[in-house]
């Protein structure tokens, strides 16, 4: 007959349970440091307002601890949202630097179809913008009247668009993160601005669009990944068109100085606007008045912030 020590096994048992717990416990708690000390940023869309299906509308992704951020919404950047697994519902807010057409054009693809695409928001989401935010937002929501009065069973009111038009200076601080909008120059589009992120001792700067601007680079000060737009013509492209255009945004041998005043880990172009100028061509010029780390960036493009800022490449 096989005889148990039945207190032994209970003791065992409970040891195991223990061990499990423990186990269980450290597991969750180093994968909620892990999620609290996330510092990532993707570029969801590189493109300007032509139509390209590898560079999208202007948007970038910014997630900081549990805040996942949306600077600016151009065109399908619901899609690129679903092709690394955010949802509608993920989203803490959303950030326009300006409201040309291709930076908002999205806003409402995202918003409307995010309500009932998949699991509903039940929470209003937060939109910070210059002044016309607000007006944009209430006409979008009554452009849209019919889609969400018919979308049952999800209440109209449900997940509004809740507009904040802001200034230069701090936007809000939450959750260990901090944003900071700061005024730069596009030409006769007033107010257009850039925002910092700070977040876990790291920082990122967005340039939005903008000529060459000293106060973009005092803000920038310390930044950690510096993403910033760029604009090129070769000559034989050149129209009045294309110089209309150059005189709102700036050169890559003028974004070469901004990055060499302000010495980022990292400085990545993105809202790309080129007239027959190659990506190597914009690193050879800004090579003129740049040397340290940069690239070129592309839709998908991921960067995490630590230490170091490492690049992730888009999955083909």
């Amino acid at each position: 007959m096989l005889q148990f020590d039945v207190s032994a096994l209970a003791v065992g048992r409970r040891a195991l349970v223990t061990a499990a717990i423990c186990g269980a416990t450290m597991w969750f708690s180093e994968s909620l440091a892990a999620q609290q000390a996330t510092f990532r940023v993707v570029l969801l869309g590189t493109g300007t307002p032509a139509p390209s299906i590898q560079r999208l509308g202007p948007s970038i992704l910014v997630e900081a601890g549990v805040e996942k951020l949306v600077f600016d919404v151009g065109r399908d950047v619901y899609i690129r949202l679903n092709q690394i697994g955010v949802a509608f519902p993920d989203i803490t807010g959303i950030l326009f630097t300006h409201l040309h057409s291709d930076h908002v054009s999205g806003l409402p693809d995202l918003w409307l179809t995010g309500r009932f695409a998949g699991k509903p928001r039940a929470t209003n989401i937060d939109v910070w913008g210059p002044a016309g935010t607000a007006h944009m937002l209430s006409h979008v929501a009554q452009a849209y009247e019919f889609d969400r009065e018919v979308r049952k069973p999800i209440p109209p009111t449900q997940a509004a668009l809740v507009a904040h038009e802001i200034t230069e200076g701090p936007v809000f601080t939450r959750n260990g993160v901090t944003v900071s909008s700061f005024l730069v120059d596009h030409g006769s589009v007033a107010p257009a601005f850039g925002f910092r992120v700070d977040f876990d001792g790291r920082s990122v700067v967005l340039s939005g669009d903008t000529r060459l601007s000293a106060h973009l680079i005092e803000k920038s000060a310390g930044a950690d990944l510096l993403i910033h737009e760029v604009a090129a013509v070769a000559s034989a492209a050149s129209t009045p068109d294309t110089d209309r255009i150059m005189a709102l945004h700036l050169t890559p041998e003028e974004a070469g100085t901004v990055f060499s005043k302000v010495k980022p880990k990292l400085a990545v172009y993105s809202h790309v606007v080129t007239f027959g100028v190659s990506d190597d061509e914009l690193v050879s010029r800004t090579r003129k008045t740049y040397a340290g780390p940069l690239l070129v960036g592309a839709d998908l493009m991921a960067f995490d912030i630590g230490a170091t800022v490492t690049m992730t490449q888009p999955s083909k």
